[in-house]
């Protein structure tokens, strides 16, 4: 167990990904609660809605009708937040220091909006690992399908055609190479998501994200300060052997509370050894990553009987980038939820933590112990 000392003291915890800091303050959590205490909260929504737009049949918000689709649907967001066409911008007549302070780069890329399955009311803690599988392999096509053939993952990526094909036939090609692909999930309406049938986004963009961006060069500086070894299967090797914020582990995957954690129940899903991104699992891998995402989710939604909000992106290797960039790259998934004590007690980053840095009170060690004991069959199975 971790020093019994840092369960007790005010203590900043380093986060070697971003190079960051985050305060702890496990002293805080034996304050009297006498906030809300919620009863289980059952699945409310049907199985298929006629007036969302993401059920299969439906017409969406800009007219187009989705297929009577039976596993997973992607389509081009109605609502992108980066198109591939767009106005040029060419500053012009702009002095030294108008060019150092008020920087501005054009962005252009293509958003993507993935319904996880046909049902409207199953989310990712409903469906069984094999249910989850068809989500990955939609990842990765689309992964795929936007690598560049400058990269090195080029040659395991092999040929592709982006899924799905729909009674339309397949959606159209990139018209670019674009240089990072961002897929995530927002759940839940305390996580801005405006439609309440599961479905993830994928957004591919020119630019390279600042998150991704900041830890592909700390990846990148640990690489070559220890003779090529790799960060996160390092990191994965030493969780391995403590087990004291191990949520859940099979052959491929460790999930886990990070050290550095900042939401109170925050969850990284790591490959143990070094992956680079989807196109690098093999059928079992994919296979364990399900399983993964499976219990994570469950174990969330358990915690406390409730449809557990969170956002969650996948971390990989660019899709255009240097040889380095590419080999220092480890796939790995972030789970970001923000509730605290409760199913509507949530965790604020406000104050302090905008103002100089990160604070939690719940050690990772002590969500990790509480998401094991949160394993089993699905709450809301029991409740009907």
């Amino acid at each position: 167990m971790p020093d019994a000392v840092l369960d007790d003291i005010s203590h900043r915890r380093y986060n070697p990904l971003r190079g960051s800091w985050i305060l702890v303050s496990p002293h805080r959590t034996k304050r009297p609660w006498q906030g809300q205490q919620e009863a289980a909260s059952k699945t409310t929504l049907p199985l298929y809605d006629s007036s969302c737009y993401l059920c299969p049949g439906n017409k969406r918000a800009q007219g187009d009708v989705n297929p009577k689709y039976e596993s997973t649907f992607v389509f081009v967001n109605d609502y992108s937040a980066v198109k591939e066409e767009q106005a040029e911008y060419h500053p012009e007549n702009v002095d030294k220091v108008e060019s150092t302070l008020l920087r501005v780069e054009p962005v252009t890329g293509k958003c993507y909006v993935i319904t996880f399955s046909p049902a409207h009311n199953l989310t990712l803690a409903d469906l069984k690992p094999v249910e989850i599988i068809p989500v990955i392999q939609t990842w990765t096509k689309l992964y795929a399908a936007h690598i560049s053939p400058n990269s090195p993952l080029a040659a395991v990526a092999g040929p592709t055609s982006l899924p799905p094909q729909t009674h339309d036939g397949d959606l159209a090609a990139p018209n670019a190479q674009y240089r990072y692909m961002q897929i995530f999930e927002n759940k839940g309406a305390a996580m801005g998501c405006s439609n309440p049938h599961p479905h993830g986004q994928v957004w591919v963009t020119t630019g390279l994200p600042e998150e991704p961006g900041l830890e592909l060069v700390q990846l990148q500086k640990y690489r070559k300060e220890n003779n090529g070894q790799h960060m996160l299967r390092d990191y994965a090797q030493l969780e391995s052997r403590k087990k004291e914020r191990i949520v859940f582990e099979n052959g491929t995957f460790l999930a886990l509370c990070p050290w550095w954690a900042v939401w109170p129940f925050e969850v990284m899903i790591l490959s143990k050894e070094h992956k680079r991104c989807l196109l690098d699992l093999d059928e079992q891998e994919r296979q364990d990553l399900a399983e993964a995402i499976s219990e994570v989710t469950r174990r969330y939604d358990n915690l406390f009987e409730t449809h557990f909000p969170y956002s969650m992106g996948i971390h990989q290797a660019p899709l255009d980038g240097t040889v380095e960039e590419i080999e220092s790259s480890h796939f790995h998934m972030h789970f970001y939820p923000p509730l605290l004590r409760s199913a509507t007690v949530r965790k604020f980053l406000v104050g302090y933590e905008m103002m100089a840095e990160p604070q939690r009170d719940i050690t990772p060690e002590q969500a990790a112990a509480r998401l094991r004991n949160a394993g089993g069959a699905l709450y809301r199975s029991k409740l009907e």
